[in-house]
């Protein structure tokens, strides 16, 4: 059985996340999506909401029911190595994502290898980026077509607690 891992911070969960993960499914036995904990960026969910989320959303759908969801403790590669994972699979959406996401595949591979599977966006997903969804939502505008069911939500009531003075995550 061949396994592959789809990682990101998820934070939040799209539809462009989805759709990778949707068309990994097809390429492997198994998916996981393993959500990181990014240090270098500053997360509006907290780790165990983004799991949450991503679970309910790939539960929804009978083509991702099967896909389990689990948070990465360390190392991509250490997580990879403890379930067997063969491969690393990541969407891009642009010549950024390329350039972002080769270094770290490289290292992957450097480290464990662990192979890399590039799968280029939808053109339906391509726009659709993490940060984006937040900074719109950050002004009060549209996210729902952009997010799974509940999604929405969760991110304009974390974005609430932030606003309130001495509330954390």
């Amino acid at each position: 059985m061949t396994i592959a891992v789809c990682p990101g911070s998820y934070d939040p969960i799209t539809l462009g996340h989805l759709d990778i993960v949707r068309r990994a499914r097809t390429l492997f036995d198994g998916v996981v999506v393993a959500v990181a904990k990014n240090p270098g960026k500053s997360g509006l969910l907290s780790p165990e909401v983004r799991v949450d989320l991503a679970r309910a959303a790939l539960a929804a759908d009978p083509a991702t029911a099967d896909i389990g969801v689990a948070l990465v403790p360390g190392l991509l590669v250490d997580f990879c190595r403890e379930i067997g994972a063969v491969a690393v699979v990541k969407g891009l959406r642009g010549g950024a994502d390329v350039d972002a996401e080769t270094p770290m595949a490289l290292m992957n591979r450097h480290l464990s290898g662990l192979e890399t599977v590039f799968v280029p966006a939808d053109p339906t997903y391509a726009h659709i980026a993490s940060s984006l969804v937040k900074d719109i939502a950050r002004y009060g505008g549209p996210i729902d077509d952009l997010v799974p069911v509940g999604v929405a939500e969760a991110v304009r009531t974390a974005l609430a607690a932030q606003a309130r003075p001495g509330t954390e995550r």
